[in-house]
């Protein structure tokens, strides 16, 4: 439930610095998402990109708007990050330039980004004197510094470290599939220390059905489901299918030349989302740098713990399976991805974004996901954020790449992971200050 109340002043700097536009934030969304598509930035990795950014991001806004509290105390072992002695910025363009210098630093193509500050700062040198733009920029480094810093203890850089992973022999097992038999993606990701969860297994879903080759058993009426479904799909189904496919890493298979197809990730989808919604209810800069920050930060959580539970799982996908033991010609209608499929990656990301979206915007918050445009397929419309999530767990279905239990599964332990977040950040309160860009103070429930 929206209250409105009446109008109040939000806490900025001495002087009447410009009010950086909302919209601004969904501009590096997009420029850091064109980024991990140009680099093939796996879906995990992804996620972790947008989380460290956005948190430089929130840090400074949270320490110029005490009505946006600070990550101390909150994710794990986040510490006090120590604001500048610096008398005259822009705190908003501050938040902005930490989102861009952190994903400039952590991201492989990252100085790409460059063009985007030089663009910001473009816009808004006829608006500030030079002091407050230098003093803005020297800000958002030192607090890229300490973000970065608490970055690199998360455990990711030692991965490489590890022992190359080797797929399990055994029937039942995941194993590379065609067209391009990629090497499993981020075997250890479930290892990464996570932002809100007690650790990666805090929410570990039901086991998988049991592997068996018998035609009277759960799993094969799992696998013939897929096969028999696949073989009547609808329109609608096959357009569901295509698009919530978020899958960086398809091929089009041209005979000898296999021919990447660019696209976004999952979380960068969901993070587009987030945008839809924070600019149709208009809301300020700082609301909606909190609702960036928090999705962000959510996604990587629910990464860590769907990989965590792949690679234990570690089941065969079904592509693999119903052509060993069903049809070997079967395709199914949409790539699949190179790691294990239990549990769907998209469902349980899908179902922590949902809750979290949920919880700022309401239960029922009719918008047009217009996030994939710019990749062909056109305009789709959603009643609420958990339509869209379940949408996006039956597109899994659809797809031929997961079985139903994966997907189900799936989705309500991105549900558990999504409500514990917003109970870790909230704490015993149950409402949060929003504004909006009309300078209206508003409590949601």
């Amino acid at each position: 439930m929206l209250l409105l109340v009446e109008a109040l002043s939000c806490k900025t700097n001495s002087n009447k610095d410009k009010i950086i536009p909302a919209a601004d934030i969904d501009t590096v969304v997009r420029r850091m998402s064109d980024l991990m598509v140009h680099d093939v930035t796996n879906p995990p990795l992804a996620a972790r990109f947008f989380a460290y950014s956005f948190l430089a991001g929130y840090e400074v806004v949270s320490q110029n708007n005490s009505s946006v509290k600070s990550m101390r105390g909150i994710l794990n072992d986040y510490p006090a990050i120590e604001k500048p002695d610096i008398k005259r910025y822009n705190y908003q363009l501050t938040s902005l330039l930490a989102i861009i210098e952190t994903a400039s630093r952590i991201q492989p193509s990252g100085m790409r980004l460059q063009f985007l500050k030089e663009k910001i700062l473009k816009q808004v040198e006829n608006e500030m004197d030079e002091e407050i733009i230098s003093g803005s920029a020297n800000y958002a480094v030192v607090i890229t510094d300490q973000v970065m810093k608490y970055a690199k203890g998360d455990g990711y850089r030692s991965f490489s470290d590890y022992p190359r992973y080797t797929p399990l022999n055994g029937e039942g097992y995941w194993f590379p599939t065609p067209p391009g038999y990629i090497a499993a993606v981020e075997p250890y990701f479930g290892k990464l220390r996570p932002f809100f969860l007690d650790s990666a297994s805090q929410f570990i879903p039901p086991p998988p059905a049991l592997f068996s080759k018998s035609n009277s058993s759960v799993f094969y009426a799992l696998m013939d489901s897929v096969y028999q479904t696949s073989k009547r799909l609808t329109n609608e189904q096959q357009e569901i299918a295509a698009f919530w496919d978020c899958n960086p890493f398809a091929l089009n298979d041209q005979g000898h030349l296999k021919v990447g197809i660019k696209k976004i990730s999952p979380g960068a989808h969901w993070m587009g989302i987030g945008g839809i919604a924070c600019t149709q209810k208009n809301l300020s800069f700082d609301s909606s740098m909190m609702v960036h920050g928090l999705l962000a930060l959510t996604l990587t959580d629910a990464f860590i713990s769907c990989w965590d539970e792949k690679y234990r799982s570690n089941r065969i996908r079904p592509e693999t399976a119903i052509r060993l033991y069903i049809d070997p010609e079967w395709k199914p209608l949409l790539q699949t991805p190179p790691f294990p499929e239990y549990v769907s990656g998209h469902s349980v990301i899908s179902g922590a974004s949902a809750e979290v979206l949920s919880h700022f915007f309401g239960n029922t918050f009719i918008y047009k996901d217009s996030v994939e445009q710019d990749f062909g397929l056109p305009v789709r419309s959603f009643q609420s954020f958990r339509q869209a999530a379940q949408e996006a767990a039956n597109s899994r279905f659809f797809g031929g790449i997961h079985f139903m239990d994966a997907n189900r599964n799936g989705l309500q332990q991105g549900e558990k992971i999504g409500k514990y977040v917003l109970s870790s950040y909230f704490k015993q309160s149950q409402m949060v200050l929003m504004q909006t860009s009309g300078r209206q103070l508003a409590f949601v429930h």
